[in-house]
Order: C-alpha cells, then sequence, then structure tokens
C-alpha cells in the first residue's frame, strides 16, 4: 500500500553542481567567470564557474585537487598554460602542436585531456566575417595565444603567416608552423616602426599590448599601412576596444574584431567539452559588454 504523503513529497533537491574554474595568476581582472555564470544560468545548467589564483609551483597540487573533488574541468590562463600540461593523461592534436593548454577536461575516471579553445574561438570569430583559406597573415607576437592562434589558423587553411614579434621566439613559431602545419610561414623581427605589406588580408595583435591596466600602450606599427580591405583583430578581451581596435576603424578597416568575439567563443566550446551543450554566445556575449560597462 503506497504512502500518499511520501508519494506527494517533491524530489528531493541537488546541492551538488558541477564544478568548472580557471587556474592562473592572476586572475580579478579576468571576466571569464561572468560570462559562465551567464550562461550556465540561462540554460538553467546546475554548474558552477570558480576563480582561483594558482601559481606555476602550486599547479601540481591544484589539479590533484580539482580531481579529487570531481570537478569537471578547469581553464588555465597564463603562466599556467604550458606547466600544467605535464599533470595531465593526454593532450588534443592541435594543443600538442601549439604547445599549450588552456581548457582541461576531467572524465569520470579521472583521467585529464588538455585541449586549446584559443585558436579554435579565434578562428570562427574570424569565419564569422571572412574565409580564411587562401589568406595571408601578418601577426603580433610569439607568445601563447599567438602560438594558438597561428596554428589553429594555419590548419583552417591560411597560406602564409608572417610572424612579427620583438625576440627570436617569432623564428621559433615560424619554424613550427612550417615543420607541423600546411601554411608557409615566416618571421620579421620587431625593432623599428612595422610596415604592413599591403597584400595582406588579416592582422593579428595577439600581444598584450594595451591590456588593462596597461590601456594607454600601442602597438609599434605605421597605423597608414592598415588598409580597408584588412580584416584587424585583437585578442585583447579588457578594454574591448584598443588604440589597435580604434585606429583600425578610424582607416576604414570594414572589420575589426575585438577580443571580445575570442573570449566569447572560447569559453562557448570549453562548455562544450566540460558538459555536451552548446550555450548561447549572444548570452555571453551580452554579459561581458555588461561586466566590462560598454
Amino acid at each position: 500500500m503506497s504512502n500518499n504523503n511520501l508519494d506527494n513529497q517533491e524530489p528531493t533537491p541537488d546541492f551538488l553542481p558541477g564544478l568548472v574554474g580557471s587556474f592562473a595568476k592572476p586572475v580579478a581582472e579576468n571576466p571569464t567567470v561572468a560570462i559562465m555564470e551567464a550562461a550556465f544560468r540561462h540554460h538553467g545548467m546546475h554548474y558552477r564557474y570558480i576563480n582561483c589564483e594558482v601559481a606555476p609551483n602550486k599547479l601540481e597540487a591544484a589539479v590533484a585537487g580539482a580531481k579529487a573533488m570531481g570537478w569537471r574541468g578547469f581553464n588555465c590562463s597564463i603562466p599556467n598554460k604550458v606547466e600544467v600540461i605535464k599533470y595531465l593523461d593526454e593532450v588534443g592534436e592541435s594543443a600538442r602542436i601549439i604547445g599549450a593548454v588552456n581548457t582541461v577536461i576531467i572524465e569520470k575516471d579521472g583521467k585529464t585531456r588538455g585541449e586549446n579553445t584559443d585558436g579554435k574561438g579565434f578562428v570562427k570569430a574570424i569565419s564569422e566575417v571572412t574565409s580564411i583559406r587562401g589568406k595571408k597573415l601578418v601577426v603580433f607576437g610569439a607568445g601563447g595565444a599567438a602560438r594558438a592562434i597561428c596554428v589553429e589558423m594555419a590548419l583552417a587553411g591560411a597560406s602564409e603567416i608572417t610572424v612579427v614579434n620583438i625576440s627570436e621566439n617569432g623564428q621559433v613559431l615560424a619554424d613550427l608552423l612550417d615543420r607541423d602545419t600546411p601554411a608557409k610561414a615566416s618571421f620579421i623581427l620587431w625593432d623599428q616602426t612595422f610596415c604592413i605589406p599591403a597584400d595582406t588580408d588579416i592582422v593579428i595583435n595577439a600581444t598584450s599590448v594595451g591590456l588593462y591596466p596597461n590601456v594607454e600602450q600601442r602597438l609599434n606599427i605605421n597605423m597608414d599601412t592598415l588598409k580597408p580591405h584588412m580584416v584587424v583583430a585583437d585578442c585583447i578581451p579588457n578594454p574591448a576596444y584598443t588604440h589597435f581596435v580604434r585606429d583600425a576603424i578610424s582607416k576604414g578597416c570594414k572589420h575589426v574584431l575585438s577580443g571580445m568575439n575570442m573570449l566569447v567563443n572560447q569559453a562557448v566550446i570549453a562548455v562544450k567539452y566540460w558538459t555536451g551543450v552548446d550555450v548561447d554566445a549572444e548570452v555571453m556575449r551580452q554579459e561581458l559588454k555588461r561586466v566590462l560597462g560598454l
């Protein structure tokens, strides 16, 4: 005989959310937590995103802790994108070529896999305004973001990539692209004001020049060599409108992308890895604009 009181009870609430987050240092100025939580709320997902300040010498313990607490995964940002690889069970193909991981997936059995969504998010942003196949690129920088972007753009069909950097690390990146991707790559040492070749299709700032709080910094570029046919993209999400972005707009460049696009797109891909859910990018974009006061 059934107990009507028990039959009519509400289901027991679930007070255990899926946990994801970020391991980086510094983290206080990173708005990823805001856009992730906005997506979780919008889609009614029982997840929380936790921003954690983790230095490289504490990273091994943090990874072990995330596994012990049943986290679904985490992001890695500066300065942990390379260091984290040594603590993972496997690394995806493009992340292996890039040599950096920004998204870690923790399977139910505790196995960890590293992926890099930075470049994938950037490719998606560029693909929304132009085709990539056969295009000639100029990329400023040779750090983790530049490596991710160059590798993914090369794998997406870019034909030529010129790496412009203040140190010989740019040659290392160019050599990697020549060796491991179909693109033809070259390196130019950035020791003077750079003039962008007129036949360039896509111009990308993958440096930290202009990143908050150093918002008045400017790239050492002859801005008069930016032409209207060029697609111009900045990887810096904060501020959304760097001097580079503003200069490109003032020069009449038809398509100018801020770092918000890359940040949102890579976050969408990360959530898909962790949860299997395709979240609404526009929800994230609007939240990012709100928190940045745009």
